[in-house]
């Protein structure tokens, strides 16, 4: 299969395919007269493996020691299964701490209607200075922890 009926079956691009064939997740496949690049069929299984791994937040570098491991014939599951159960975890620690941000933010949003409905057109209602008020309000940076979050595991990792 040519790169680009396997991207299309995978739903990813070429430029994908190469990534991961870059990263050693994908074994390099043959080459035809012509150049392109020729996948084994079962190439397909291995880059939606990949894809629903990424989903559920393994790294591409977690991904890519998995199947280095499993291709030397050491089948990785129980260190998969122990950093799924470890990333679930993590997934239920940042729901619980969104789940306290909105309803902090519930209290805020209800605060200032209050405040405004209390204040005339034109006069300042001190919305932002208000919130000093909320003592509990802290800053939900996902992105910046998971990225931290990754770079340790990937670092664990080597």
């Amino acid at each position: 299969m040519r790169s680009g009926e396997l991207a299309e079956a995978a739903g990813v691009s070429a430029d994908t395919l190469r990534h991961y064939e870059r990263a050693g997740l994908l074994p390099a496949p043959r080459r035809l007269k012509n150049g392109y690049r020729h996948y084994a069929p079962e190439t397909l299984k291995t880059v939606q493996l990949i894809q629903r791994a990424l989903a559920i937040g393994f790294t591409l570098a977690e991904i890519g020691v998995f199947l280095k491991e499993r291709r030397a014939g050491s089948p990785p599951c129980r260190r998969v299964q122990a950093l799924a159960a470890a990333r679930l975890a993590d997934t239920e620690r940042r729901i619980e701490s969104l789940a306290r941000f909105r309803d902090e933010f519930r209290r805020i949003l209800q605060d200032w209607t209050d405040r405004l409905a209390g204040t005339p057109d034109g006069s300042p209602a001190r919305l932002l200075e208000s919130l000093t008020s909320h003592p509990n309000l802290t800053a939900v940076d996902f992105h910046e922890r998971r990225f931290t979050h990754r770079q340790k595991s990937e670092r664990r990792l080597k």
